[in-house]
């Protein structure tokens, strides 16, 4: 039992540690899901779209009525007049009061109709300003994938360079054993060897930096075991660049999220223009208030027992004048409903208020509202002309890429047959070793502009393919 134990526990410690080195491979879609996740400013964004909800909730709130209700209830403790005998006495009294009140706007200027616009418009505007950070992300995490793609290819020929110099140098090594060659010559290729394990090594350390690059985008921090989806990126077929840059650019101003925002920004703009006018404007507020009181003191009532008290006499005869006066008794107070019901009282009407000066503070906001207006247009225009240069330039510069990279393969193709030739001539004798190592260079050097040029056109490509509206995809 014991042994079986351990070996469980053995074989749970040993699984665990596979798991945890398990390396996380992710493809470009993945990662770019992944991005637009957990983009933290993607969050912030997400939190504005929250409160420009809740300030819809407030433009409804608007068209509702406003209803109000207090209470009070209060001690009035000390000297009094009792109202029935004149007399003061000390004692406390209770008095209960309350009420209710409501008020709906009739008419503020339209203010409340063009808050509730500007208030969809503002979630609207969220919204896009959400898009335009994801297709933001979307292009950064394209870049740094590609740049990976590159890394990758860029080390395989580092490497497959080192392993052709060190066939030369087995090649020459023999050739020396042979007495066709001295020694100064495996000298240099033994030179190259090393500068090109130098290179290998470099090339490395770029991969690595660029997979921490990329993974930091996604918040990954166990970057040892992070990698891609390896696939083989052959040039692909540029349908886009036989469109026109113009149609490009009018396909853009439709499918930018940025351009859509910018719209969107306007005409929140110019609804605060008109919410500000509407300041300028009456205000018609209809209004109902109810109100009652109860108090809680005792109430003194005649007891049906009259008494002959004197108030006077006759001069003439000085007899006494007598009033008969109804002897009172001290009882609790009147029921607390039929006070409510008694001493209810009710208040309604209409509430005009026109403004007629306040030191130009509503006439200001206007022109201030105005001058936005006209700063949101002014932006508008501005960002479709750095569109449409951004097209052209990127238009041109995918063109000139894909140039490049076709000249690039012809002069690989020259230096890799010069290459074959001089080892001919080397290994016969025709050519020194230093002859034949700038040759050997100058195919290496061409190899790498080829994969240089290769991603280099195929990421400005999908540039233009981003502001054409397609998707980003390898």
């Amino acid at each position: 039992m014991k042994n079986l134990s351990t070996l469980l526990l053995f074989f749970c410690l040993f699984h665990g540690v596979y798991i945890k080195a398990q390396k996380v491979e992710m493809n470009l879609v993945e990662c770019i899901e992944m991005a637009t996740q957990k983009n933290i400013s993607i969050k912030q964004i997400e939190l504005r779209g929250l409160e420009a909800e809740i300030d819809k909730n407030d433009a409804k709130g608007n068209f509702l009525p406003s209803i109000n209700a207090q209470a009070n209830h209060s001690w009035n403790i000390g000297l009094n007049q009792d109202i029935t005998r004149g007399t003061l006495e000390n004692r406390t009294t209770q008095y209960t009061s309350m009420g209710a009140n409501l008020s709906i706007d009739v008419y503020r200027g339209l203010r409340n109709l063009n808050q509730m616009h500007r208030a969809n418009l503002a979630i609207l505007a969220s919204q896009l300003q959400l898009e335009d950070m994801r297709d933001d992300i979307r292009l950064m995490v394209a870049n740094s994938y590609l740049q990976i793609m590159f890394n990758i290819e860029i080390l395989e020929v580092q490497k497959s360079q080192l392993e052709v110099t060190k066939e030369d140098a087995n090649r020459t090594q023999k050739m020396i054993e042979s007495g066709i060659r001295i020694k100064a010559d495996l000298l240099e290729i033994e030179a190259t060897m090393a500068s090109q394990e130098q290179a290998v090594l470099i090339a490395e350390n770029n991969l690595r930096l660029s997979k921490i690059n990329l993974a930091q985008m996604l918040l990954i921090t166990d970057y040892d075991n992070f990698d891609i989806v390896v696939t083989d990126m052959d040039v692909p077929f540029a349908e886009i660049l036989d469109q026109n840059p113009r149609k490009i650019y009018e396909t853009a101003l439709i499918h930018r999220n940025d351009i859509k925002l910018l719209i969107t920004n306007i005409e929140i703009a110019e609804k605060e223009v008109l919410l500000a006018k509407g300041s300028l404007q009456p205000n018609l507020e209809a209004f109902y208030g109810f109100n009652s009181r109860v108090s809680y003191a005792d109430r003194i009532i005649g007891n049906g027992v009259f008494n002959d008290i004197p108030i006077g006499f006759l001069p003439s005869t000085n007899e006494s004048v007598l009033r008969s006066v109804e002897g009172t008794t001290t009882i609790g107070p009147t029921p607390f409903g039929e006070q409510f019901n008694l001493n209810k009282g009710h208040n309604l009407g209409l509430r005009l208020n026109i403004p007629i000066f306040n030191g130009n503070a509503a006439r200001n906001n206007v022109e201030r509202s105005k001058v936005n207006l006209l700063r949101q247009q002014n932006q508008l225009e501005q960002e479709k002309l750095n569109l449409e240069s951004t097209i052209n330039e990127a238009y041109n510069s995918a063109q000139g890429a894909y140039k490049l990279y076709e000249a690039s393969r012809k002069t690989a193709l020259a230096r890799n047959r010069a290459y074959k030739d001089a080892i001919n001539r080397f290994e016969a004798g025709v050519i020194n070793s230093f002859d034949f190592n700038q040759i050997r260079q100058r195919f290496d050097v061409a190899t790498s502009d080829v994969v240089r040029a290769k991603f280099d056109y195929i990421f400005k490509l999908k540039v233009l393919e981003f502001y054409f509206g397609l998707s980003i995809t390898l």
